[in-house]
């Protein structure tokens, strides 16, 4: 049996170690591949879980109107609030016809009778 030692030698074929060297270099660069694109994808999964919490949270709090207002909704808000003050003049405003309505019929009943009364003397 041979011993081994610092000054043993032994030969292999040129075209096995250009083999080994090549297998080497495509193993190394098949790793590296396989990690970057792992590292983007983690990447890619982190990037979608905070949209998703911010699209949680937006949905939520939006309608509660705890991240406030679009401007057309400040604006529409101003529309309505203005609708309903004319509204609230509209009412007013036809209460008032109403007495005076009244008011109008009470005299005429008061005229006719005077003028019956006058007639009739």
């Amino acid at each position: 049996m041979t011993k081994l030692s610092e000054t043993s030698e032994f030969t292999i074929p040129l075209k096995n170690i250009l083999g080994m060297i090549a297998f080497t270099a495509v193993a190394t660069m098949a790793y590296f591949t396989v990690e970057s694109r792992l590292t983007a994808l983690e990447h890619n999964m982190d990037m979608i879980a905070v949209e998703i919490e911010s699209n949680s949270e937006f949905r939520i709090l939006w309608p509660r109107g705890q991240l406030g207002s679009l401007p057309a909704d400040a604006r529409q808000d101003m529309l309505i609030e203005g609708l309903d003050r004319d509204v609230m003049e509209l009412r007013e405003m036809q209460d008032r016809v109403h007495e005076l309505i009244i008011r109008i019929g009470t005299v005429e009943a008061l005229n006719k009778k005077d003028r019956e009364r006058n007639e009739s003397n």
